[in-house]
């Protein structure tokens, strides 16, 4: 039995990834094109395709799902056009025993995609940002048209650039009293961290504001201690789906730390967590499809059932996010819904079959 067990496992690995290899391929062609676009001031097709092979980890993170899916499909199609899953039952093997071996060449691949997600994908996506801002002679990317704004008690900070080395540039920063009336504003031309939570401030004007009275001053040099670092900035200006665990997860205590919403993080959060079982789910799919198929059904048949069950889940998936951060939902719960009911679906199709 271990040696069918591996054959199972062997092939499915195979065609999981020759489908990966293909859908990474196909998507990189769109973003290519997309990318053509932008072509010109020193934005080149050696930036593109540098851009390209850093942005591909994370669209192979986001890809291993449905490669699973396809990838289990047409191998055991094939294998049961083959009549070899009849020989193997036939041997012994039964249907649990190739669901499990289906399950073993998911975990292969659930390994693989968390170790490309969590600690390859969030730096080359970062990476990636910072090539395309600065061969565009850019220096920020940010995600408001006046910048990045970011809340730390009672001050408002507006961030206008950001560098390549995590320093600031046109810096300014709204402080509210008690009665939440605007209290003090600075602006910096320059900030430099120091390290430990503090920051070298460059040309900086202060203007203090009271009822009575308004006075300015303005200072070469000033230190100023915030709980903002590079590391998190670096955090914002990525989108949410492309950064680690580890960085959501102390994105989303700092929201919540200031009171602000943190749904997005949230959700991206538990994304990531509920991911693996994704790519478990897919293949427990696949199982019923082709022990319960009649044998004769073409590769293109059961690529199209795979294709349709693949979008499917994405659109569902997403339309459960959005309604989760449209009525503020749990986002827990609106991250595990999807994954669970196609579970269910599975499981169901698959006593069906045994019986």
């Amino acid at each position: 039995m271990r040696v069918l067990t591996g054959y199972i496992v062997r092939e499915i690995l195979k065609g999981s990834f020759v489908a990966l290899l293909l859908l990474l391929t196909l998507f990189n062609l769109f973003t290519f094109s997309d990318e053509l676009k932008d072509l010109g001031n020193g934005y080149g097709l050696k930036q593109i395709f540098y851009y390209l092979a850093l942005t591909s980890p994370s669209v192979f993170y986001e890809l291993v799902p449905a490669s699973a899916l396809l990838g289990s499909l047409f191998i055991l199609g094939a294998m049961g056009n083959n009549r070899e899953l009849i020989a193997m039952r036939a041997a012994g093997l039964s249907v649990f025993g190739i669901i499990r071996a289906v399950m073993l060449a998911g975990g292969v691949l659930v390994v693989i995609s968390i170790l490309i997600g969590e600690f390859v994908a969030p730096v080359t996506q970062q990476m990636a940002q910072m090539v395309r801002v600065s061969s565009r002679n850019e220096q920020v990317i940010m995600n408001a048209k006046y910048g990045l704004w970011l809340r730390e008690d009672k001050k408002f900070i507006n961030v206008r650039q950001i560098v390549d080395n995590g320093n600031l540039a046109d810096i300014s920063v709204y402080e509210l009293n008690d009665q939440k009336h605007l209290h003090q504003t600075m602006h910096a031309d320059q900030a430099v961290y120091l390290g430990k939570q503090q920051w070298s401030l460059k040309n900086t004007k202060t203007s203090e504001i009271s009822t009575q009275k308004m006075g300015t001053s303005a200072q070469d040099n000033q230190l100023w201690k915030s709980s903002i670092a590079p590391d998190l900035l670096k955090i914002v200006v990525v989108k949410p789906n492309n950064l680690s665990i580890i960085d959501l997860f102390s994105y989303v205590n700092y929201l919540k730390k200031n009171h602000q919403k943190s749904h997005v993080f949230e959700l991206a959060f538990w994304g990531r967590v509920v991911n693996p079982l994704v790519t478990l789910v897919m293949l427990l799919l696949s199982a019923p499809f082709v022990i319960g198929v009649k044998r004769g059904v073409s590769v293109g048949e059961r690529m199209m059932i795979g294709v349709v069950i693949g979008m499917g889940f994405n659109i569902i998936d997403k339309i459960v996010g959005h309604i989760g951060l449209i009525y503020d939902l749990s986002p827990p719960l609106m991250a595990f819904i999807p994954s669970l009911t196609v579970l269910a679906l599975a499981l169901l199709a698959l006593k069906r079959v045994q019986d």
